[in-house]
């Protein structure tokens, strides 16, 4: 096959892609939401673009479904430059997906989200689509503060406090852009945001204040020490850590 991003593909070739054993598809789902003043507002699903082509390549025998480009965002409105959906429609976009593929004839699905604001959304529309396709298996990474943890990991590893690391378009996702985007990436406008710890309570915050509750720019890190050559680091470490983990959750 000359590709496996499914929106480059024909009806016929990925019917014979699955009947020769392209039977999973992967689906990354991304947001449409400010970045701060440096990074654009598709980050999140051209990380999951990036991620979702990198996992499927690794996994095998697995076709790349359209990422979801806008998801769950409500708590980056106040900043302008975003787009976001109701939880429940989202769960309601990612069921209609796993109809559609099972019509297909995919026997595996794997939801693989790339904003925070899509973990509890995506864990819901599983086990929701589970019931509805039990001749189906259908997985999702859900456990957003283990992931959370793993960033810091990965950061730490290079030289990088979990702080400047960031939840959100701190040096970890700058860098990603950085290699994905180069041209996309407001290199003038680097500037710190939040850099306080971020856990529990400050998830709290963003749930009923909002990105301005924390962070007056819209970042929560420090993108000054970014480079493309993390980026490439980072996205290999995020497609192994979430190949891992979806390998364990099978065995």
């Amino acid at each position: 096959m000359k590709t496996i991003w499914m929106e480059e593909m024909n009806w016929p070739d990925i019917r014979r892609a699955i009947a020769s054993g392209f039977d999973t598809a992967v689906v990354a789902v991304g947001s449409t939401e400010q970045h701060g003043p440096h990074l654009p507002t598709m980050t999140d699903t051209r990380v999951g673009d990036a991620l979702a082509h990198r996992f499927a390549l690794k996994l095998g025998n697995a076709l790349q479904a359209r990422t979801i480009p806008v998801g769950v965002s409500e708590h980056h409105l106040a900043f302008g430059a975003t787009i976001s959906l109701k939880p429940e429609t989202l769960e309601l976009v990612i069921r209609d997906y796993v109809d559609s593929l099972a019509r297909d004839g995919f026997r595996r699905v794997i939801i693989l989200p790339c904003h925070g604001g899509n973990f509890v959304p995506i864990a819901q529309a599983v086990e929701d689509a589970r019931k509805a396709h039990p001749e189906m298996e259908i997985a999702a990474y859900t456990d957003m503060a283990t992931f959370f943890r793993f960033c810091s990991e990965a950061s730490a590893e290079l030289g990088i406090s979990a702080e400047e690391s960031g939840a959100h378009a701190g040096e970890l996702e700058t860098s990603i852009m950085m290699a994905l985007e180069p041209t996309l990436v407001a290199r003038d406008r680097l500037a710190p945001g939040y850099l306080g710890p971020f856990g529990v309570r400050e998830i709290q915050i963003l749930s009923e204040k909002g990105m301005p509750g924390l962070t007056e720019n819209g970042v929560l890190g420090d993108p000054a020490k970014a480079s493309a050559e993390r980026g490439e680091v980072y996205l290999e470490k995020v497609t192994d850590f979430w190949l891992r983990s979806i390998q364990r959750a099978d065995s």
